[in-house]
Formats: C-alpha cells, sequence, structure tokens
C-alpha cells in the first residue's frame, strides 16, 4: 500500500480509537482535553497491535466491498462484457465458460500472458474467448487495435491468426509490420485499411473504453472469467482455477 494511503488509514484508525476513549472517558467522569489526549497516547504506546489489527480489518473490509462492487457490476453489464458482437470470438464459440481479456498488443505483460493462453483454449476446448482491444498505451496500439477489429468485421477465420501475429511481434510495432502480419494473415491491406476507417470500429473502440472505465480496468491484460475480474498477467494455475469454478458454478446454476 502506498505511504500516503497507509497514513490515511492510519490516522482514521486513530481517530476512531481517540472518539471512542474520549466516549469512555467521559462517562467514567468528567475529563479535559489534555487528560483524553495523554489517554490516548498512552494506550497507542502500550498496544500498538491495536493499530496494526484495526488496518488489517478496515483493507479486508475495503476487499469484500470492491469485491461486491465487482460481482454487481459484471452481473449488470455482462451483455456488454461477454457478447458484444463487435468484439472478436476464439476458442470454442459454444464453450460453456466465457474468458474475457482487455488486452493491448504493445504491452508486455499481454505478450507475456499470451503463450499461457493459446494452451489454456487448446487443453480445454470449451472456453469461448472474447478479445476485447484497449488501445492504451501507444500511437501504434490504436493503430493495431482497429486493424484487428476490422480483420474481425472482413473476415472472421483471419482475426486469431492475424491477433496471434501481433501478440507475438517483438520490438516496436510500427505500421509497417501491422500491415506484413495482415497480408500475411490472408487479408487485403488496402480493403484492410479502407475498413479501419469506418465509423462501427471507432464505435467498437470507444465501447470498450468505456465499459472498462465502468468496471475499474485502467491497465493491460485484465481478465473476466464469470463473476471474477483479474488485473494483470494471471499465470496458467489461476486461469484454470477460475475457469473450473465458474464452469461448475453455472452448471450447478443450470445456465451453462
Amino acid at each position: 500500500m502506498p505511504p500516503r494511503i497507509v497514513f490515511a488509514v492510519s490516522s482514521a484508525v486513530v481517530a476512531v480509537i481517540a472518539i471512542s476513549a474520549l466516549v469512555v472517558a467521559l462517562i467514567a467522569q468528567p475529563v479535559d482535553k489534555d487528560e483524553v489526549e495523554t489517554l490516548v497516547r498512552d494506550y497507542l504506546r502500550d498496544h500498538p497491535e491495536a493499530v496494526i489489527e484495526a488496518i488489517h480489518q478496515y483493507q479486508a473490509n475495503e476487499e469484500v466491498v470492491r469485491r461486491e462492487r465487482t460481482e454487481g457490476l459484471l452481473g449488470t453489464l455482462r451483455p456488454q462484457v461477454e457478447r458484444d458482437p463487435s468484439s472478436p470470438v476464439g476458442g470454442n464459440p459454444n464453450g460453456n465458460v466465457t474468458v474475457v481479456e482487455f488486452f493491448d498488443y504493445t504491452c508486455s505483460f499481454c505478450k507475456r500472458v499470451f503463450p499461457t493462453i493459446m494452451e489454456l483454449i487448446k487443453d480445454d476446448g470449451n472456453i469461448r474467448y472474447v478479445f476485447k482491444e484497449y488501445p492504451i498505451l501507444t500511437p501504434q496500439s490504436v493503430v493495431a487495435a482497429r486493424a484487428a477489429l476490422a480483420a474481425w468485421a472482413m473476415d472472421r477465420g483471419a482475426y486469431v491468426p492475424f491477433h496471434s501475429a501481433l501478440m507475438s511481434a517483438r520490438g516496436n510495432l510500427t505500421e509497417q509490420k501491422i500491415f506484413r502480419f495482415a497480408s500475411e494473415s490472408g487479408l487485403d491491406v488496402e480493403a484492410l485499411r479502407r475498413r479501419m476507417a469506418e465509423k462501427d470500429i471507432e464505435n467498437a473502440l470507444a465501447g470498450n473504453f468505456k465499459l472498462a472505465e465502468e468496471l475499474g480496468i485502467s491497465g493491460t491484460p485484465a481478465f473476466i472469467i464469470g463473476r471474477n475480474l483479474v488485473p494483470g498477467a494471471a499465470d496458467a494455475e489461476t486461469l484454470r482455477k477460475l475457469v473450473l469454478a465458474t464452469r461448475e458454478e453455472c452448471q450447478n446454476a443450470g445456465v451453462c
């Protein structure tokens, strides 16, 4: 936790203790301000563990609140998260668990986790994978995202090979590389350029940005699996466990 936040939390805890001490003191007998301050100072000196325990409890309570808020939002926004027709889909389109990833083609962490994702899709065979283009890092990210969405609109079979080439690219992702990968994926580059400029591509990106903002996603990668939002480059075991837990949960509910 950043020092500024720790200081703010500690200050809040001390304030609560001070108020409680004041109430107890006033009930017991009339006291003045100096007596209350001495009481609080002595208590904190003799029982520092009380402050640490209060901070831990505060953090635990905040995590519960954050998780409940996220679960509520994911329930409300599920159609946009999982079923937006402008979002490319890979894996098994009829899979019984949907995994959603917000990513950027120039994000090193996205590139690092990419082989794990491909292995997960290959090994499971019943995962419906939704690609949320979220170009937040560089101007080249935006060009690549537009090109990928245009590829999906033009030829859905070309999307995953194009996506894979972009994710596997090393070094600077220049426009020359982007369009070379597009050509190697079987796409007509000139038609792709024209398609990239159309309004629905802009709308798709704007929708992804709005959705990310509503869900509190500010970095890449970020994964959504059922009721779980996982920021960062999650490892294979974490993703597998969440897929299995989500599958079991939806099967028990009869909604898979």
